[in-house]
């Protein structure tokens, strides 16, 4: 058994609410096939807009997970 190996995958959590109720979207997501996830990382930030008002949070995260020895 040596150093561990990590992986990173780029997702995109949506959410009317907030930035960071779309970042947690995206986690639990990928928490529902993805173990041994370590962190994250904002890589883009966007969203949609009518008629002047925010209307939807994108928020694209990089998961980093440990790869099974």
């Amino acid at each position: 058994m040596g150093n561990p190996v990590f992986k990173q995958v780029e997702i995109t959590g949506t959410s009317e609410e907030s930035v960071s109720a779309a970042i947690e979207s995206a986690v639990e997501k990928a928490a529902s096939s993805l173990r041994e996830m370590s962190w994250f990382e904002l890589t883009d930030l966007r969203g949609s807009i009518d008629e002047g008002e925010v209307q939807q949070y994108q928020a694209s995260i990089k998961v980093g997970f440990k790869l099974d020895d």
